[in-house]
C-alpha cells in the first residue's frame, strides 16, 4: 500500500476513473436525454475534486507532504461522495424522507452552475436514477463503487501518513 501510495499510478487510475465517471453521466444526460438532479450534481462536483486533486499529485507526487495532503484530501472527498451516494439511494429507495430543491447549495462566490451550466446545472428533483447494466441502478452502482473507493482512500491516507519516507526496494 505504501508503493502505492507513493506513486504516479494511483493518481492516474483515480483521474481516469473522474473522467469516467463524469463522462457515462454526460452521456446518459445529452445522448439518453436523463436530466440530473442536485444529488447528481454533487456527485459531479466531488468527481471533479479528485480530478483536481489527481492532476495536481501526478505533478507533485514525489513531494512527501503533497503526497499526504492529497490522500487525506482524496480520502476525505471519497467519503463524502459515498455519502451523496448513499443520499440518491435512499432518495430513489424511499429509505430517507427529505426533500431535494433545485439549488446547489454553492456559495454565490463559487457558481458553478453559471460558470458551466452544461456540466452543473441542476435540472429536476431528486427521485430515481437510470439503470445500468444487469438491471443495476446508476445510484447503486455509485454506492457500491463509492464505498470502495472511500476505503482504499482511507487506506492510502494512513499509509502515506505512515510511511516514514525510506526507499522501498
Amino acid at each position: 500500500m505504501t508503493r502505492l501510495s507513493r506513486g504516479p499510478l494511483y493518481w492516474v487510475m483515480l483521474l481516469a476513473l473522474s473522467i469516467a465517471l463524469i463522462a457515462v453521466a454526460l452521456y446518459y444526460q445529452y445522448v439518453l436525454d436523463y436530466a440530473p438532479c442536485v444529488l447528481c450534481i454533487h456527485v459531479r462536483m466531488l468527481l471533479g475534486v479528485v480530478a483536481v486533486v489527481s492532476i495536481a499529485l501526478l505533478l507533485t507526487h514525489r513531494s512527501r507532504a503533497a503526497r499526504v495532503a492529497g490522500h487525506i484530501v482524496t480520502a476525505a472527498t471519497m467519503i463524502f461522495l459515498a455519502e451523496r451516494s448513499w443520499q440518491l439511494l435512499a432518495t430513489e429507495r424511499g429509505w430517507t424522507f427529505g426533500s431535494c430543491d433545485m439549488r446547489s447549495g454553492l456559495p454565490h462566490w463559487l457558481a458553478l452552475e453559471d460558470w458551466m451550466p452544461w456540466l452543473f446545472r441542476i435540472h429536476e428533483p431528486c427521485g430515481y436514477t437510470p439503470e445500468l447494466v444487469l438491471g443495476f441502478t446508476m445510484a447503486e452502482v455509485l454506492v457500491a463503487l463509492t464505498f470502495t473507493l472511500s476505503a482504499v482512500a482511507t487506506v492510502l491516507a494512513a499509509a502515506s501518513l505512515l510511511d516514514s519516507g525510506r526507499r522501498l526496494p
